[in-house]
């Protein structure tokens, strides 16, 4: 897991093929004004674009989730977004097992640990990541880069 701000995104091209495009894609666009949905920005780069009401740590827990086949670049567009992790490894018990369609598995475990993202500030899932985003009050506004590995 990594966590910065979009100012240091330079810094991470290097980490995988397709990030130099994604993070270039990031810092090129207005984030405020992009409408919420789901659209491709690059080869093996889609978009997902959500502006929702944040969720209490139990109800965003019941989907801590982690990805086999994508690298999730999170970034907190508006708003105060809190996030639990733990690493795979720790994870043992799976919910209902692997979802290749939608390239997840969720877990029936609690975080490790908390941490806070805000305006402009980003976090890099693998997929020995597991995560519980949408932790917060009010609305945050959020975008998230699938990257195919």
């Amino acid at each position: 897991m990594i966590i910065d701000t979009l100012a240091n995104a330079k810094q991470y091209y290097g980490l995988h093929k397709s990030f130099k495009a994604a993070f270039e894609y990031l810092n090129s666009q207005n984030l405020a004004a992009i409408e919420d949905g789901k659209f491709d920005i690059a080869d093996g780069v889609k978009a997902i674009v959500s502006n929702n009401e944040g969720k209490t740590a139990e109800v965003a827990g019941q989907k801590f989730e982690c990805h086999d086949k994508n690298i999730d670049i999170q970034v907190c567009v508006h708003g105060n977004e809190t996030i639990g992790w733990k690493p795979r490894a720790k994870c043992s018990v799976s919910k209902d097992g692997y979802n290749e369609e939608k390239d997840v598995t969720f877990f029936d475990h609690t975080p490790d640990m908390y941490f806070g993202l805000t305006d402009g500030q980003f976090v890099i899932f693998f997929p020995e990541d597991v995560h519980a985003p949408m932790i917060g009050e009010g609305l945050i506004k959020k975008l998230v880069l699938k990257v195919r590995i």
